[in-house]
């Protein structure tokens, strides 16, 4: 991972080598923030880089984990990896995995939400969607959990249900 520095312009703001905004705080399972020096989990690099079977293998031990938030990190790094059509692919299961993110974290409307927007993104790519992606039983899957926070079901989110696989 990439050294971090605080701004010398901005000492309340993290900043990569080349001078940009990167918060390096350590972070939960959930993705949110922890205060500087608490113990965080391990971070997927902002600057990896996934071909898209190693990612989906890596999203899917992270979600069999409950680690949407890391998955969601390495679907991003697969969908900023990849050109033409299939990134729209990689695009939705992000969104699929944030959202995830988000019924962990009791944001209802912004889970069902992201859930919804990513399920119609991968549902276009059918039962034959590229790199083994099961894009109809991953759209499936984010709208019954959008269903289950929209109608208030509380409990734990099991992020391993989701199966990116066919």
């Amino acid at each position: 991972m990439a050294g971090s520095a605080r701004s010398a312009g901005r000492a309340d703001r993290d900043r990569n080598p080349e001078g940009r905004a990167q918060n390096q705080r350590p972070r939960d399972r959930y993705g949110r923030p922890l205060p500087y020096g608490s113990p965080g989990v391990p971070r997927v690099p902002d600057d990896a880089v996934f071909a898209p079977e190693e990612g989906l293998d890596e999203a899917q031990a992270l979600l069999d984990d409950g680690y949407a938030f890391h998955a969601h990190e390495v679907l991003e790094a697969v969908w900023k990896g990849v050109e033409g059509p299939e990134r729209e692919l990689w695009r939705g299961l992000a969104q699929i995995a944030v959202g995830l993110t988000h019924a962990q974290r009791g944001n209802r409307v912004g889970a069902a939400r992201l859930l919804r927007r990513g399920a119609e993104r991968v549902e276009e790519f059918g039962p034959e969607a590229p790199s083994g992606v099961d894009a109809l039983g991953a759209a499936a899957h984010a709208r019954s959990v959008a269903d289950a926070v929209e109608a208030g079901e509380s409990g734990e989110i099991d992020t391993s249900r989701l199966r990116l696989r066919r």
